[in-house]
């Protein structure tokens, strides 16, 4: 029988546990750090394609870069504002995060933008935060154990009816040459984070959202926990269920909403070809 020395025995993994309190710990704070910008003068540049980057994005990225791998050094890290790192595709856990998930919003002064992350485990996002320091609004969500916003149980909606829903999506797509059928009636509302829609509907603020346009993994892995916690469904257009940790982070779209509601979404969007 072989003894190790006290400095030989084996690591084990954290769990889950105390990997989502670290996450809401870092979350949090990050989005205290990313307030202290809001509605400031600050320093903006152009990424390579085309959009909007702040000094306030890049000083989170660094926060929560620092917050969660410096603890967890043997995990991947995928992040709209730090350059991929394909060494991510060798790790079986992989923190996702958008510093601050509508830019566009943050940078107009407008309360519609959030601190997005999660870790994905083998693929699978197993849990989530996001967060909206402007409104004070913290959804979070760990896999099997519900989700809340403040720490308060939340459930997707369970409405069964196209008639008077209420989605959140640009204005005219319900009116586009691109449906097969015309929509019923139905409400709609815009929202620039797209984690922040995901997680409003979550929460029952919002029946669906629907956006037909690419996006990318950390755009979603943190809500999408929130929304199947929540009781929602969460699939790209076609009612396939998003992939994570590939080599390539784009998903071709997305649609979310209440159990019941997802299959008339999807009845509709399928017959679409991007």
């Amino acid at each position: 029988m072989t003894i190790l020395a006290p400095q030989e025995k084996p690591l084990s993994a954290p769990s889950l546990a105390e990997d989502y309190a670290l996450l809401k710990q870092a979350v949090h704070d990050a989005g205290e750090l990313a307030l202290t910008y809001f509605r400031q003068q600050i320093l903006i540049n152009r990424k390579a394609d085309g959009s909007e980057v702040s000094e306030a994005d890049l000083a989170v990225d660094r926060a929560l870069k620092l917050d969660l791998t410096t603890p967890r050094r043997d995990y991947g890290w995928l992040s709209e504002e730090t350059p991929d790192d394909t060494e991510r595709l060798k790790h079986s856990r992989v923190w996702m995060v958008d510093p601050i998930d509508g830019t566009n919003a943050f940078l107009r002064h407008l309360p519609e933008w959030t601190v997005s992350a999660a870790l994905v485990e083998d693929g699978v996002p197993v849990m989530g935060v996001v967060f909206n320091p402007a409104t004070q609004e913290f959804f979070h969500a760990m896999r099997g154990h519900g989700a809340f916003l403040n720490d308060k149980p939340i459930k997707a909606s369970d409405l069964a009816t196209l008639d008077g829903a209420m989605l959140i999506a640009s204005g005219g797509l319900f009116k586009k040459k691109i449906w097969k059928e015309p929509w019923p009636e139905v409400r709609s509302r815009w929202v620039n984070s797209v984690a922040y829609r995901l997680a409003l509907v979550a929460a029952g603020k919002a029946d669906a959202t629907i956006s037909l346009s690419n996006k990318c993994e950390w755009d979603i892995a943190a809500a999408a926990v929130i929304v199947a916690e929540a009781g929602g469904v969460i699939t790209d257009h076609h009612g396939n269920p998003h992939l994570y940790n590939r080599e390539s982070p784009r998903l071709p779209s997305l649609v979310a909403s209440g159990a019941r509601l997802h299959p008339l979404l999807i009845e509709r969007t399928s017959r679409i070809d991007l």
